[in-house]
C-alpha cells in the first residue's frame, strides 16, 4: 500500500502497455469482477488479487470462546472483527487463513474492480512480478509502523497515530489539508486501535477542538497540510 506520492510515481513508471495487457488478459479469462460498496469479495488463500479500481477494506476475524453461565456445557463461539487497513487502486493483496484467524475483504466504495490470478500467472510479466513483490514489501513496512502506533498506551495517541498513517498514505490534497478520499466510520476506527465507537467519537471531538484533525464533505477525515508534510519528512530522513 503505497503513499499517495509513491503510488502516483509507481503508476507513472509502470509501462501502460503491460498493465493494459493484464487487464485484457483478466477480462478474456473472466478474472476480473466489480463489486458494490461493502460487498464481500470472495477471495481465498493461495491466490493473488490486484485492485484495478476503487478501494478494498481488509477485515480480520478471530473466533473466541464466549463467556457465560453455560459456557462449560456448550462452547459458544463468537467472532470478533478488526479493521486491518485498505488496499488502493493498482495495489495487490492476498488472503491468509490460519485458525482461529481469518481474513476477509470488502469493497469499500462502489464499482471497486478486482483482478485475481494464480501466482504462476505472473511469469507472463516478470517486470510486473517484481513490482508486485516490491508492493508487498512496502505493505509490510507500513504494518510495522501500524504496530508501533498500536503500542501507544494512551488511546488518543493510538487514534492520532492511526489517522496520521492512514491519511499520509491515502490522503489527497484539498483546501482543508490532506483528506481521505472515502469515509471511515468511528466503529471501524475503534476496531483498528482496540477501542470502542463511543470512545473514538469523544476523542475525535478533542482532536477537532485542538485543530489536529478536520472533517470535510461527507465526514471525510482530514489532517492539516503541515502535519502530513512533517510526517513524510520525518520518514524520509529516517
Amino acid at each position: 500500500m503505497y503513499s499517495v506520492s509513491t503510488q502516483q510515481n509507481s503508476e507513472a513508471s509502470r509501462p501502460f502497455l503491460t498493465w493494459q495487457r493484464i487487464i485484457d488478459w483478466a477480462q478474456e479469462h473472466y478474472r476480473v469482477r466489480s463489486f458494490s460498496k461493502d460487498e464481500r469479495i470472495p477471495a481465498r488463500p493461495g491466490l493473488l488479487y490486484l485492485v484495478q479500481k476503487g478501494a478494498v477494506r481488509l477485515v480480520g476475524t478471530a473466533q473466541v470462546n464466549a463467556t457465560g453461565s453455560n459456557a462449560s456445557r456448550l462452547a459458544r463461539i463468537s467472532p470478533e472483527e478488526a479493521f486491518l487497513g485498505f488496499v488502493g487502486a493498482g495495489q495487490p493483496f492476498e488472503i491468509v487463513a490460519q485458525s482461529p484467524f481469518t481474513l476477509q475483504s470488502y469493497a469499500h466504495v462502489d464499482q471497486t474492480s478486482v483482478v485475481w490470478m494464480y501466482w504462476h500467472d505472473l511469469d507472463n510479466w516478470p517486470h510486473f512480478r517484481r513490482e508486485v513483490l516490491d508492493a508487498f514489501r512496502y505493505q509490510h513496512q507500513r504494518k510495522l509502523l501500524w504496530l508501533s502506533t498500536l503500542g501507544q498506551r494512551r488511546t488518543i495517541d493510538r487514534l492520532l497515530g492511526f489517522l496520521t498513517l492512514l491519511i499520509e498514505e491515502y490522503g489527497e490534497p484539498t483546501e482543508d489539508g490532506y483528506c481521505l478520499p472515502f469515509p471511515l466510520t468511528h466503529a471501524q476506527i475503534g476496531s483498528a486501535i482496540g477501542s470502542t465507537r463511543v470512545t473514538v467519537t469523544r476523542l475525535m471531538g478533542k482532536l477537532r477542538q485542538k485543530g489536529m484533525i478536520r472533517t470535510q464533505g461527507d465526514n471525510l477525515l482530514c489532517l492539516p497540510t503541515d502535519s502530513v508534510l512533517t510526517t513524510r519528512n520525518t520518514q524520509s530522513q529516517g
